[in-house]
């Protein structure tokens, strides 16, 4: 791709991403951990609550720096599709970009702590904080984001 290409300035990187309200979650992890499965769900209750929620993109992410602000973009074969366990692809309403506040890193969940202490990871030369989430444990992963995120029922609301 020439530097001139939509893809300019960007890295490609293996992640999906959701837009929950005007926060920006970066799912990261290995092949089959469940990244798709967490958006979804996410989502899903996001939406059930009442709330604005989207997926950014699935799988794939072109990331790059802007401010000291990470900012995502699907690529366009891949955007308005995620890919649900055991049927492949699926359209879902999607944002063409976000600016993403949380990573959210799928690790086994004994690896998960606890109490996590709190924690970064660079990406695109951008410093954005970091939980560790429980892979194969959607239900726990996402309240893990809606606490992050102090949504209802965290926010007192």
């Amino acid at each position: 791709m020439s530097a001139s290409g939509p893809a300019a300035g960007r890295t490609n990187i293996h992640a999906t991403a959701v837009l929950a309200g005007d926060r920006g979650i970066l799912i990261t992890g290995p092949s089959g951990a469940g990244k798709s499965t967490l958006a979804i769900a996410l989502i899903g209750r996001l939406r059930a609550g009442g709330r604005f929620a989207r997926l950014v993109a699935d799988d794939q992410l072109f990331v790059s720096g802007h401010g000291g602000r990470l900012v995502c973009h699907a690529p366009p074969a891949i955007s308005g599709l995620v890919e649900v366990f055991g049927l492949g692809p699926r359209e879902l309403a999607s944002e063409p970009a976000a600016v993403i506040d949380l990573v959210g890193r799928l690790v086994p969940a004994g690896a998960v702590a606890r109490m996590q202490e709190e924690a970064s990871e660079v990406i695109a030369d951008c410093r954005v904080p970091r939980i560790d989430l429980p892979a194969g444990d959607v239900i726990s992963a996402a309240q893990m984001l809606i606490s992050w995120l102090r949504l209802p029922p965290f926010s007192g609301n």
